[in-house]
């Protein structure tokens, strides 16, 4: 997730390429056959086509974006006056084109990126990883995490099975026999979750006293408004001063309310996964991504966000593009997972 807060500090084409690689690079070494790992190539079609639709949208709909390189002239649908601003057809340019597909490509790159989260992310290991405060929150992101995978796998299954009987597929028709067992399937799966959690008492929560609660409140609440006022303060150079003790003290009053808050979530542990020093690595080497692209983006703009007026050709930043590489760690600190043996040929 880090990559893709880097993903939208820039619009160097170049960049985002590199992300792309780097990601791409991890989870086709580090992925296990499982549903989530096989989600990763939809994630990729998905950007695909928002980078095509972004491109639709600039062709049909034009572009703020001034241009003098006119690659064709389509023709345009008069719009009443209330409409001003919006045109259908016209002149489309190569500059708008340009800046079109770097608006797509920033898009597409943050969802490859999330790809690759629910590639390799496990839910369980991130669930385990929460505070008590958080558990019901956290539930329902892993929940929406596993959701997408799930339904991928279940189309692909019923696809498969369709073919083995001699069905169709594909098309409309293909698509809407399929639908149906998916929802069918969800559905089942859901009802299947709710009667689990509800044998494992989820949502219960223990006794505490007034005073702690309250005291729980007052401390989440401040160290948030603190964050929000301290993140402020880091964005504005008339905060520069206060900035960094404000987020400080904010996120040490949030992390308190969370540890208080715990009291009342009655949770059991179960062989918890330690959080040793390659889970350190992996996480400080996505946060180091996006906080040097956050740097660089504020230090050297034109280098992040290339110009399309004129048109020229983007530049790569060095370290910058360096800074990027660091998301290649995991890959070689990261032990592979082991992969299944293959079955033995027959003799014939």
């Amino acid at each position: 997730m880090s990559l893709g807060t880097a993903a939208t500090r820039t619009t160097n084409p170049l960049l985002l390429a590199l992300l792309i690689a780097a990601s791409a690079y991890v989870v086709a070494t580090h992925r296990t056959p499982t549903p989530a790992a096989r989600a990763y190539a939809a994630f990729a079609k998905l950007a695909f086509a928002v980078l095509l639709v972004r491109m639709f949208f600039a062709i049909a709909l034009g572009s703020p974006v001034p241009g003098t390189h006119i690659l064709l002239t389509l023709p345009e649908v008069p719009l009443p006056h209330w409409a001003q601003g919006i045109r259908l057809g016209g002149k489309v340019t190569a500059e708008a084109l340009v800046f079109a597909g770097y608006d797509g490509l920033r898009l597409a790159t943050l969802l490859i990126c999330v790809g690759a989260a629910n590639a390799l992310a496990g839910p369980a290991r991130l669930l385990k990883s929460l505070p008590g405060a958080l558990y019901e929150t956290g539930v329902a992101v892993v929940v929406a995490l596993t959701f997408a995978p799930h339904l991928i796998a279940d189309v692909q299954r019923l696809r498969a099975a369709r073919r083995l009987r001699g069905r169709p597929d594909r098309g409309v028709r293909g698509l809407l026999q399929v639908g149906l067992p998916v929802l069918e399937g969800a559905l089942e799966r859901s009802v299947a979750l709710a009667a689990a959690m509800e044998a494992r008492g989820y949502g219960r929560s223990a006794e505490v006293p007034a005073r702690v609660r309250r005291t729980t409140a007052a401390l989440t609440l401040g160290g948030l408004l603190g964050v929000c006022a301290g993140t402020y303060g880091l964005l504005t150079a008339e905060g520069g001063t206060y900035g960094v003790p404000l987020l400080l003290a904010g996120v040490a009053a949030a992390l308190a309310g969370l540890r208080l808050g715990g009291r009342r979530s009655l949770r059991t542990r179960y062989r918890p996964d330690p959080w040793n020093a390659r889970a350190w690595l992996v996480t400080g080497s996505g946060v180091a991504v996006a906080a040097l692209l956050s740097l660089a983006s504020a230090r050297d703009p034109e280098a992040l966000h290339p110009g399309v007026v004129p048109l020229v050709a983007p530049a790569l930043p060095l370290w910058p593009a360096a800074a990027i590489l660091l998301a290649l760690l995991p890959a070689f600190a990261v032990p592979q997972a082991p992969k299944a043996p293959k079955a033995p040929k027959e003799p014939s």
